[in-house]
């Protein structure tokens, strides 16, 4: 049995050993205590795709250095059987046209897997890329729900680790009800990840049903929802459930206040993003939102995993910690499956059946996944690992105190 407490990296230290990597070690020379070096020559090539500049970097950064924590620490006890994973980073910028040129050189450079997309469109207008090439994509970041059921699940390469939208917005909806908040005004912009949150927040509202009193589509860059507020003020909701990934979430909130409108704004993650809470300030607080994870040290490993996060970035927080956590996850489970490839064949087949089936379980900083795929199954979160997270003086803390005591407890997949 192997214990709870382990960190990420001590607990890879002995997956490596179960796996084989003793006998390696003992070749080398190597104690078992001190791994063998690795060497660059044969290196395993991951694909990292996010946006990295542009507004969406705001995400993207932290993403890539949740990913690139758990890369150091799995080549510092020898990587995969003594071959160190090097990261082949590209920078989507966002952008769909873009990122689907950089997926097309990640995988011209024979990456064996990928992990990234921030952006629902970015990452809805390259999975083609990936599944034509039989190269499996994890998703840590983006949500929008049709992304992990664009193809039938024996046959599909998309695997993720963020919570999508169709769950997030049902789980934020069953919370607003229960308060007594049932007339619901919906901001979403007309991104995809916008046009698909709108879809999935009716679902949910007709599951309970109800109807959105109000409905305003806005583009991205928008800087005065004046009158769209107005408007859902005067259909009589009691609630803003706002749909978008940047600077807008912060418009609506500040265009709230200056109406004088005291209703509550709700949302799916992005509400915890640094784009609202600096751009909104004290507008922002109050605000409710679905999350995985929250910074807070509640217990060994994501505390390992928040001080690391700050020593290595040299910050005093991190700007969107689900990201960065989401990423580091990521990474593990990655290469969690390559050691169960007893063969040594790293073909994109064999990495995808090999994360199909994962058969030891993996306790992470988002969660503790126990089989978290399946042949059917691309999504390793289910609604039950989710919390209300709450904008409380510029930062995220939990909106319920039960959830902060249940949160000493990382959940499992239902």
């Amino acid at each position: 049995m192997i214990n709870k407490s382990l960190s990420s990296a001590a607990f890879l230290t002995s997956l490596c050993c179960a796996m084989g990597c003793g006998q390696a070690i003992a070749q080398s020379g190597a104690t078992a205590s001190a791994p063998a070096p690795v060497s660059a020559a044969n290196a395993i090539k991951i694909g990292v795709i996010c946006p990295f500049s542009g507004p969406s970097a705001d995400f993207g950064i932290p993403m890539l250095n949740g990913v690139k924590q758990a890369v150091d620490e799995i080549n510092s006890v020898g990587g995969y059987l003594g071959r160190p994973i090097q990261l082949v980073i590209k920078d989507d910028q966002g952008n769909p046209d873009v990122g689907m040129k950089m997926s097309q050189e990640l995988l011209n450079e024979k990456v064996v897997a990928t992990v990234g997309f921030c952006n629902t469109g970015v990452a809805a207008k390259s999975l083609e890329l990936f599944q034509n090439s039989q190269t499996p994509l994890i998703i840590p970041v983006a949500t929008g729900t049709p992304l992990t059921a664009k193809y039938p699940g024996p046959e599909s390469y998309i695997f993720r680790t963020s919570a999508k939208d169709a769950i997030q917005a049902p789980f934020v909806i069953d919370d607003i009800v229960k308060r007594g908040w049932t007339k619901v005004a919906i901001f979403a912009d007309t991104t995809g990840y916008g046009a698909g949150g709108l879809v999935d927040v009716e679902s949910a509202l007709a599951a309970r049903q109800l109807k959105p009193v109000h409905v305003a589509r806005f583009p991205l860059g928008v800087t005065n929802l004046e009158e769209e507020l107005k408007a859902a003020k005067a259909a009589g909701a009691n609630v803003i459930f706002s749909y978008t990934v940047g600077y807008e979430n912060a418009v609506i909130a500040k265009g709230r206040k200056a109406l004088g409108w005291a209703v509550p704004q709700v949302g799916a993650w992005p509400l915890s993003f640094t784009f609202f809470l600096d751009g909104a300030k004290e507008a922002a607080d109050g605000a409710l939102m679905a999350q995985t994870f929250i910074a807070e040290p509640s217990n060994e490993r994501r505390a390992s995993f928040l001080v690391s996060y700050a020593r290595r970035n040299q910050v005093k927080k991190i700007p969107v910690p689900m990201a960065a956590a989401q990423g580091y996850d990521s990474v593990y489970l990655l290469v969690y499956s390559l050691f169960g490839i007893r063969s040594g064949n790293l073909s994109g087949p064999s990495i995808k059946a090999a994360l199909e089936s994962l058969n030891r379980v993996y306790y992470g900083v988002v969660a503790t996944y126990e089989h978290p795929f399946s042949l059917q199954d691309k999504d390793a979160l289910t609604a039950n690992m989710l919390v209300m997270g709450m904008v409380k003086n510029g930062a995220i803390t939990f909106a319920y105190p039960e959830d902060a005591k249940r949160n000493l407890f990382v959940k499992r997949k239902q």
